[in-house]
């Protein structure tokens, strides 16, 4: 039986699909929230609901505290998403998202939960892999504004609002804290299968850094390369839609 709640405060549900056979839960990129994926919900097959996921301290949940290290928060999403495990579900991450999905796979194997059925692991270097430039967390507003668009870690248009970015950089803070505090465990694997998606222009991960994450599976890999940067998924938004949907064709049909 499906969930009856529309107003999950972790879990969206923009088109609720009665006669699903698989979920697809979308996590976004750091100092993003559920509306990165907006329209997303329509474009799938109806044998697939689609349901972005809303951390604390984003859009909605703005007055809530974000978490600062990856631990707690996969704990607490993994307690967030028992009553959603009525489905299978696939977990698609981009860039931050990415590494919590890897993490939320692996709590579920260890608590004996059900794990998710596949891992696309967008525009992020695989687990094990260190990061080339330094740590942002820590540093003066300007600096670390400065260090994002140098790095094109951010949308232009978010760093070129000052009133929004002082808004966000809470946020922003916590979330770089996430990734650049996280440890990851050697020879960490999941038993899904994952799929790396990186944009070919993306400065902040080399082909190399995606293909590493063929190390943290015992079952199947696959890249998939679009044309653009860190977040070509905006730009190339149908085309990852439909690489996503064929991706996940095979999985429905062998449920």
């Amino acid at each position: 039986m499906m969930p009856t709640a529309t107003k999950d405060l972790w879990i969206q549900r923009p088109r609720p699909r009665p006669g699903a056979r698989l979920r697809l839960l979308l996590l976004a990129h750091a100092g993003g929230g559920a509306s990165a994926y907006r329209g997303w919900a329509d474009a799938f097959p109806e044998e697939v609901e689609v349901c972005p996921v809303q951390l604390p301290g984003r859009e909605n949940r703005l007055r809530e505290q974000p978490h600062e290290r990856i631990g707690p928060l996969v704990g607490d999403l993994a307690r967030a998403l028992e009553p959603w495990r009525d489905l299978p579900y696939a977990l698609f991450g981009h860039s931050t998202g990415a590494l919590i999905g890897f993490e939320l796979a692996r709590h579920a194997e260890r608590a004996g939960a059900p794990g998710p059925v596949h891992l696309f692991a967008s525009g992020r270097r695989a687990p094990d892999v260190p990061s080339r430039q330094r740590d942002l967390h820590a540093l003066p507003d300007g600096e670390m504004i400065a260090d994002l668009k140098e790095l094109g870690g951010m949308p232009q248009a978010l760093l070129d609002h000052p009133e929004l970015m002082q808004l966000l950089l809470p946020l922003l803070r916590a979330d770089l804290a996430l990734t650049e505090t996280y440890t990851p465990t050697p020879g960490a694997t999941i038993s899904a299968p994952i799929t790396a998606y990186t944009g070919a222009a993306d400065g902040k991960v080399a082909e190399e850094d995606a293909r590493g994450w063929e190390r943290h599976t015992t079952a199947g890999f696959a890249l998939r390369t679009f044309p653009g940067d860190h977040f070509y998924l905006f730009a190339e938004r149908d085309r990852v839609i439909q690489s996503l949907t064929a991706d996940l064709r095979p999985l429905v049909a062998a449920l």
